[in-house]
């Protein structure tokens, strides 16, 4: 590797696009090929990227050699076929290629499965885009969480309430088939996040939920969307813990989309998305109405969509290629995979608890 990392981006959709705007703001990295069968996309990320090289299709781009590290942004249906292009044996990126692939990792566990196996063999590092992680004040609370602020945490609440799924080419996104579901493709980030700060592993989900407003009024060659707008998730950890998800995709009304709590023997931390505020009561310290507040705003030099996480992503991403290149090995990629696949799991054990009208231990997913 030279001075800079060299990416492809394999998809050129919104999401892909985002990742080339990040891109090209961060030092130390440079856009080299672009791959998408949908030529408007296509040519949307080459007005981005000017200088990259532009293929219809993921095997040119990995047959190209213009790519030190590669992004993933295709449809979540074809995540699997692209990995295994890339990672599996004889796969044409090369044992090296570096790889970040959009969540969801896949959208079954099995696929998810298919992929650790083939990333044994893989030297590159490989990582999901669990962006959610590095949203200032997330990262804050995590931070607080490792360092013992909130004592013993006990439980985790994540609420979301947003817009409607958008547009996607072809509207892919409508479907459960396509994208796994919603409890998969939307709520991997909070299952993933509620994992970083419980101490011990998940055991079992439950939810309840249900399409009742959105896209009801949409119709592709006769089938009407399916996704689910809307659900209350309950996942209990071994040793006692437990976290909920409240999810509304209709509540584009609202001031703070997402909120994150943490409850532990010691006190609470919450931290609010947009406002940029994490909250820390301790108790014996704080009461109700009296707690610390801190400014948690993102420093990164592009906001983009996710107020600066897609950028720290790859700062990181960037960052963790360069250590490993100085020190002559690799780190393995199956931790950050595991967790990815872990976060699907969780996700299709509430669709399927939904379905089902009971809980579903995990044991029976993965």
């Amino acid at each position: 590797m030279g001075s800079e990392l060299r990416y492809g981006v394999i998809g050129t959709g919104m999401m892909g696009r985002e990742h080339v705007s990040n891109l090209i703001h961060l030092p130390g990295a440079r856009v080299t090929a672009l791959a998408d069968p949908d030529r408007a996309s296509l040519q949307a990320a080459a007005a981005l990227a000017p200088d990259a090289a532009c293929f219809d299709g993921h095997a040119g781009l990995l047959r190209s050699g213009l790519c030190d590290a590669v992004v993933v942004a295709t449809p979540n249906m074809t995540h699997a076929e692209v990995l295994q292009a890339m990672i599996g044996p004889g796969g044409a990126g090369g044992r090296d290629l570096h790889v970040l692939v959009e969540k969801p990792l896949c959208i079954t566990v099995t696929d998810c499965r298919r992929v650790l196996e083939a990333a044994r063999g893989h030297s590159g590092l490989i990582r999901v885009g669990l962006e959610y992680r590095f949203m200032a004040p997330f990262e804050r609370l995590i931070a607080e969480v490792d360092a013992g602020t909130a004592g013993r945490v006990w439980m985790a609440s994540l609420r979301e309430h947003r817009f409607p799924f958008l547009r996607k080419v072809g509207d892919w996104n409508r479907f459960a088939a396509n994208t796994g579901g919603t409890l998969v493709e939307k709520c991997c980030h909070f299952f993933d996040l509620m994992n970083l700060v419980m101490p011990d592993p998940p055991e079992r989900v439950y939810a309840s939920g249900r399409q009742l407003v959105n896209h009801l009024d949409e119709c592709y060659d006769g089938r009407t969307p399916d996704i689910i707008d809307s659900a209350y998730v309950v996942v209990d950890y071994r040793g006692g813990g437990r976290g909920v998800l409240d999810l509304c995709m209709f509540a584009e009304a609202t001031h703070d989309q997402q909120e994150f709590a943490v409850m532990g023997d010691k006190g609470k931390i919450e931290a609010l998305v947009p406002s940029d505020i994490v909250r820390i009561g301790l108790r014996g310290s704080h009461s109700i109405g009296n707690v610390r507040t801190v400014r948690a705003a993102s420093a990164a030099a592009y906001t983009g969509l996710h107020h600066g996480a897609s950028y720290v992503e790859h700062q990181r991403f960037l960052e963790a290629v360069g250590s490993l290149d100085a020190v002559g090995r690799r780190e393995s990629s199956e931790a950050s995979l595991r967790a990815a696949m872990l976060a699907v799991a969780m996700g299709a054990a509430g669709q399927k608890s939904i379905v089902d009208g009971s809980a579903v231990h995990l044991s029976t997913m993965i």
